[in-house]
């Protein structure tokens, strides 16, 4: 009499839920955290945008508030406000500084915490 054993091969049905589970939670990290980089890549092209513009370290802040605004509004940017934007200005110089930060709830009391600090500097101090 021959004894065949065979050996098991392949993944238990409590390991596959565990890595079905584990690539879930990837895939929903991804999809909540990908949108805040977009964003946040906007608000950069935003910036330099700004920086580029000729005669810009002249104009005053209301009016550099308002070009931000308006490239944020065409861009779908929400994140924002005008208290996370600091400009310094003087005559021939003029520094945006961009400092925010994103929470975004993933699952019950689990959220992504991102903090961003942009900053261009146009002229001379």
């Amino acid at each position: 009499m021959q004894n065949s054993y065979k050996k098991q091969q392949g993944l238990t049905f409590i390991s596959l839920i565990f890595v079905l589970g584990l690539i879930a939670f990837f895939v929903l990290l991804g999809l909540k955290v990908v949108p805040i980089y977009t964003e946040h890549a906007k608000v950069t092209h935003a910036l330099a945008t700004l920086e580029n513009k000729p005669g810009i370290e002249n104009k005053s802040k209301r009016d550099i508030w308002n070009m931000l605004n308006k490239q944020f509004g065409m861009d779908y940017v929400y994140h924002i406000k005008q208290k996370h934007v600091k400009i310094t200005s003087s005559y021939g110089y003029m520094k945006v500084r961009i400092k925010y930060h994103v929470k975004e709830q993933l699952i019950a009391n689990l959220s992504v915490w991102v903090d961003f600090d942009n900053s261009i500097e146009v002229g001379t101090p």
